[in-house]
C-alpha cells in the first residue's frame, strides 16, 4: 500500500470518527431534551467537530497556491516541475524529498514569503 493511499484511509478514519461523534453528541442532546446532560453531549460534539475539521484540513495544508486556486490534483513528489517564476530568489536551503530522495532547492518570494521547492540537477 503506498503512503498516499494510507493517508487517505487514515484520514477517512479519522473524519468518519469525528462524524460518529458529531452525530452522538446530537442524539444525547436530542434524548435527555438538551438539559440534564449538555456537558455530556457537548463532550462528544466538540471533539467531532475537532476531528472533521482536522481530516479537512490536513487535505488542504500541502496544496501549492496555484493548485489550490485551479483546484488541480496534487501533484507528484519532487516539487515543482518547472522554474519558477522571476520574482522568486534562489535560498541557500537544501534539503532530500524523503518521498523521491530528489534533492531539493528552496526559492522564496521576497515581497510575499511565498516559497517554491524545485529539484535540483
Amino acid at each position: 500500500m503506498s503512503s498516499g493511499v494510507g493517508v487517505t484511509i487514515a484520514r477517512g478514519l479519522i473524519g468518519g470518527l469525528g462524524v460518529l461523534l458529531m452525530v452522538g453528541g446530537i442524539g444525547l442532546a436530542a434524548a435527555t431534551g438538551g438539559g440534564g446532560d449538555l456537558f455530556a453531549a457537548l463532550s462528544l460534539f466538540v471533539p467531532g467537530v475537532v476531528l472533521v475539521a482536522a481530516a479537512f484540513l490536513e487535505r488542504l495544508r500541502y496544496r501549492s497556491l496555484a493548485a489550490e486556486a485551479t483546484g488541480d490534483a496534487h501533484g507528484p513528489g519532487g516539487g515543482e516541475q518547472a522554474p519558477p517564476e522571476p520574482r522568486f530568489r534562489p535560498t541557500e536551503e537544501r534539503f532530500v524529498d524523503p518521498t523521491t530522495r530528489v534533492p531539493m532547492r528552496v526559492y522564496v518570494d521576497p515581497a510575499t514569503g511565498e516559497r517554491r521547492y524545485v529539484p535540483e540537477g
